[in-house]
C-alpha cells in the first residue's frame, strides 16, 4: 500500500465509523478514527502530507457516541499523517481550554512524524499576557506540531515468547536506550543510540556475560524537549516529558520505523532477556496552566487532568511537573490501560516500572492503594500477568508509600539504597538497618503477605550519582545544567574517600574501587531483586552531576573505553552474579524465619558479632558498631524446586566491616568441613564460585579471619548433612 501525498486527491468518502478502538486503526481496507472529548462542541480531523508539513484537508466528525467522535475513511492508508482541531469553550476558570486554532495530537497516536518546533503559537493564550485566562491566541500551531501517523501494525513475531524469569532469579539493568550504546565501539556508527543498537550481537553478548536477565529502559514513549532546555541549547535526555503514550520515541530509531522497537524486543527475548519499560502516566509534557496546548489539554482538559476544585483554572500538581493525569475519569483511565495493553500485547514488553506511581493512586487528592487504577490492572487478563514495579512515591502530601502497594506489585526500595549507602559510608547505628535491608525488608513488605521479591534493591539509579561518583564526591556538581547547581538532590549519602572528584592519590583510588566492590557485592548477595545502573559495572562517571536529565552528550553516555580498573570491575560483577545465580541462599522466595527451618533443626540465619557470639538486643543499638556477620546454614534453606523438592545449599558466612580498622572476626566452628574463601573485596582478585573454590581456594582453618577495613568477605563450606 502507498500512502497519500500532496498530489493525492482529497478524500471524498467519509463513513460513520466506530467509537472503538480509539485512535487511528487500519483494518486492511480503510482507517477508523475515534477521539474522546466529552466537552467538545465540534471536532475536525486534519489530514497532512506524508511529512506532516502541509495540511491537505479538514473533515468534520459528524458522528458521536458517548463522548467519542468518530469516522471511517475507506480511502485512507497507513502512513497518513493527521491531527485534530477541537472546538469548544475557552473558559479556564471552568477547566475548559479548547482552541481550534491549535492542532492537537491524538492521545492514541501510535506513530509520529515530524518534530515539535517551539514557538508562541503553540499556546492557547497570548504569551506575555498578564492572565492567560483572559486572552485567546488565534495563530495556527500546525506548522510547529508533530503529527500522528496511521500505523501498519503487522509484524512477524514468529515463536517469540516472554522469558518469564522468576522474580527471585532476576538481575535488572536500568539503562538509557541512547546513552548505553552511543560510544560503543562494536556497534555500527549508524546504529549507535538506537533500538537497533540494543539488539546488536555485541551488546546482547555483553548483557548475557554480565548475567543481566532484564533490561529496564528509561522512557521510550514519544516525548518533547522542554522549551527552557531548547533555548539553552540542551535537550531532554531522560524522557520524563511524555507527549504520546502509544508511540515509541523516534529519536531512538535508526530506521524511523516502529518495527525497529519490535525487532529489538524479539532479539532480546531470543537471548532470554526481558524488557521492562519505565512509563510516565502521572503527567504529560503540557505543564501547568501556562503550558502549551499540544494534545490532551486541547482535546478535553477538564477530563484528562486533575483540575483544582477551588479554582479550575489551576491543576492539582502531585508530580512537580505542572499537571497530574486524572485517573478518576473513566476515559483517562481507559487511555492508560489501553496504552499498557498495547505495549504488552502489540510490542511484547514484559512489564512496566511506573514513574511516581503514587500519583496514579490518588482519588479525591488522596492516595488510595486499592483505587480504580489498581483494581483495573488487578482484573485485567493481560496486565495482571506482566511485571509491575512502582516508584512508590510522588511529590504530594502522603505520597511516600514504600511498602504499601498492592499484592502483585514490586517497589523501588529507597530505604535499601540509603541504608547501604550509609553503612558503607561509615555512619554509625546502622547494623539493624543493614540486616533488615539485605534480608528482603520484611518490615516493609511482610505485613501484607508479600515476599522478598517485592523489594527492588538498588544502590544507584538514573536519578542521582553513579556508583563511581557516589564514592568520589561529597557534593553534587551540576553546573553544566545551567541552574546554578540548585537542581538535583543534596542528600546523596555519599563519601569521596578523601578527595573531591578526580585525584592521583593511589590510596584514595584503591579505596574507591574497594567501596564499589563492597556496594555491588552487598547488592548481589541481598534477598530481593537486584537492580544495577548501567555503567556502574565499569565505573561510569558523570563528573559529580547527579541530575543529567538534560545532558544528551558524553556526560550522560556510557564510556566504553577499556581500562584495567573497568575491566576488573566488570569481571567482579560477572562473578558475583554467577555466585548469586548458583545459590538459592541469596535468592530466597520467602523471608528468613530466624528459627529452625522446615526441613532441618538448624536455624535459617544467624547474626554474629566479631567475637563470634550471637548478636544481643543491645548490640543492634551500638552506635559505634560497624561490623557484623550473617551466617546462613545450608541446611536451613526453606525453598522448593520446580518439582517441589527441598532446595538445600552450602553454608555461607558473609562478613561486613565498614570500620576504618582491620578486625579479627571469629568464625563459627566448621564441623562439616573447612571454610573456603569466595570473596574478599580487599583483594582485587575476582570472586570464586564454589566450584572454583573447591579446586583453587585453600581451606581456611584459622579460628578468626583478618577482616580488612571497609571490606566484605564471603566464606562457604559444603553442607554434608545426611
Amino acid at each position: 500500500m502507498t500512502s497519500r501525498n500532496a498530489a493525492t486527491p482529497s478524500i471524498t468518502a467519509v463513513w460513520p465509523g466506530r467509537p472503538y478502538p480509539r485512535g487511528a486503526t487500519w483494518d486492511g481496507e480503510g482507517v477508523n478514527f475515534a477521539l474522546f472529548s466529552q466537552h467538545a462542541e465540534k471536532v475536525e480531523l486534519c489530514l497532512f502530507d506524508d511529512r506532516g508539513r502541509q495540511e491537505l484537508q479538514r473533515i468534520p466528525l459528524r458522528d458521536r457516541t458517548d463522548g467519542v467522535w468518530h469516522c471511517y475513511l475507506p480511502e485512507a492508508r497507513p502512513g497518513q499523517a493527521y491531527g485534530y482541531r477541537v472546538h469548544g469553550p475557552y473558559k479556564p476558570e471552568e477547566g475548559h481550554r479548547f482552541n481550534a486554532h491549535k492542532l492537537v495530537l491524538d492521545p492514541y497516536a501510535k506513530d509520529l512524524v515530524g518534530e515539535l518546533r517551539w514557538g508562541d503559537a503553540l499556546y492557547g493564550y497570548t504569551v506575555g499576557s498578564k492572565r492567560e485566562d483572559l486572552s485567546f491566541d488565534r495563530r495556527d500551531s500546525a506548522p510547529l506540531m508533530p503529527k500522528g501517523r496511521v500505523l501498519e501494525t503487522a509484524f512477524t513475531w514468529g515463536d517469540d515468547r516472554r522469558p518469564m524469569i522468576p522474580w527471585q532469579d532476576m538481575v535488572i539493568c536500568e539503562m538509557h536506550v541512547r546513552g548505553f550504546t552511543m560510544t560503543h565501539p562494536d556497534v555500527p556508527p549508524a546504529l549507535r543510540g538506537t533500538y537497533a543498537a540494543l539488539g546488536c550481537a555485541p551488546v546482547v553478548d555483553y548483557l548475557k556475560r554480565l548475567g543481566v536477565t532484564t533490561v529496564e529502559l528509561l522512557p521510550v514513549h514519544g516525548f518533547l524537549n522542554d522549551r527552557h532546555l531548547s533555548e539553552r541549547g540542551l535537550r531532554n535526555y531522560w524522557g520524563y516529558n511524555t507527549l504520546a503514550f502509544f508511540a515509541p520515541e523516534m529519536r531512538y530509531s535508526a530506521s524511523g520505523k516502529v518495527k525497529e522497537f519490535k525487532t529489538m524486543v524479539k532479539t532480546l527475548h531470543s537471548a532470554g532477556i526481558e524488557v521492562i519499560l519505565d512509563v510516565v502516566y502521572n503527567h504529560t509534557c503540557e505543564g501547568n496552566q501556562l503550558g502549551p496546548t499540544l494534545s490532551m489539554r486541547g482535546v478535553d482538559n477538564a477530563s484528562y487532568y486533575i483540575v483544582n476544585g477551588d479554582n479550575r483554572r489551576y491543576y492539582d500538581d502531585f508530580t512537580g511537573c505542572g499537571n497530574t493525569v486524572n485517573l478518576e475519569h473513566p476515559h483517562a483511565l481507559q487511555l492508560v490501560m489501553d496504552s499498557l495493553r498495547y505495549w504488552a500485547e502489540e510490542m511484547h514488553v514484559d512489564g512496566f516500572r511506573f514513574d511516581l506511581a503514587s500519583a496514579l493512586a490518588r482519588e479525591s487528592g488522596k492516595v488510595e492503594n486499592l483505587g480504580g487504577f489498581f483494581d483495573a490492572i488487578g482484573q485485567d487478563p493481560t496486565l495482571n500477568r506482566v511485571k509491575l514495579i512502582a516508584e512508590p512515591w510522588d511529590l504530594g502530601h502522603g505520597g511516600y508509600q514504600v511498602g504499601n502497594f498492592p499484592p502483585g506489585w514490586a517497589e523501588w526500595n529507597d530505604r535499601y539504597r540509603d541504608g547501604l549507602r550509609g553503612f558503607w559510608k561509615g555512619d554509625g547505628g546502622l547494623l539493624g538497618e543493614l540486616a533488615r535491608r539485605i534480608t528482603g525488608s520484611e518490615d516493609l513488605y511482610g505485613w501484607s503477605g508479600k515476599q522478598p521479591t517485592a523489594s527492588i534493591n538498588f544502590v544507584t539509579a538514573h536519578d542521582g550519582f553513579t556508583l563511581h561518583d557516589l564514592v568520589s564526591y561529597n557534593d553534587k556538581h551540576n553546573e553544566a545544567n545551567g541552574e546554578d547547581n540548585r537542581d538535583g538532590s543534596s542528600n546523596n549519602v555519599s563519601w569521596n574517600c578523601g578527595a573531591e572528584g578526580p585525584t592521583d592519590d593511589a590510596e584514595v583510588l584503591a579505596l574507591r574501587e574497594r567501596q564499589k566492590r563492597n556496594l555491588l557485592a552487598t547488592l548481589l548477595l541481598s534477598q530481593g531483586v537486584p537492580m544495577l545502573l548501567a555503567g556502574d559495572e565499569r565505573g561510569h562517571t558523570q563528573q559529580g552531576n547527579n541530575n543529567v536529565y538534560c545532558q544528551d552528550n558524553e556526560l550522560g553516555w556510557l564510556d566504553w573505553t577499556p581500562t584495567p580498573e573497568r575491566l576488573a570491575l566488570v569481571t567482579f560483577v560477572e562473578r558475583m552474579v554467577a555466585l548469586r545465580r548458583a545459590h538459592p541462599s541469596f535468592r530466597r522466595r520467602t523471608f528468613f524465619a530466624g528459627r529452625p527451618a522446615e526441613v532441618e533443626t538448624v536455624t535459617d540465619v544467624h547474626w554474629l558479632r566479631p567475637d563470634g557470639a550471637e548478636m544481643r538486643p543491645e548490640d543492634w543499638n551500638d552506635a559505634n558498631a560497624r561490623c557484623i556477620a550473617m551466617y546462613i546454614p545450608g541446611g536451613g534453606i526453606v525453598d522448593r524446586g520446580p518439582r517441589g523438592e527441598a532446595q538445600l545449599d552450602d553454608d555461607f558466612i558473609v562478613l561486613f566491616n565498614a570500620h576504618h580498622d582491620e578486625i579479627a572476626f571469629t568464625l563459627p566452628a566448621a564441623p562439616h568441613g573447612a571454610w573456603r574463601l569466595l570473596v574478599d573485596t580487599a583483594n582485587t582478585a575476582p570472586p570464586l564460585t564454589t566450584e572454583d573454590a573447591a579446586a583453587h581456594a585453600p581451606a581456611w582453618s584459622e579460628p578468626a579471619y583478618p577482616l580488612q577495613c571497609r571490606s566484605l568477605v564471603v566464606l562457604s563450606r559444603p553442607d554434608v548433612r545426611p
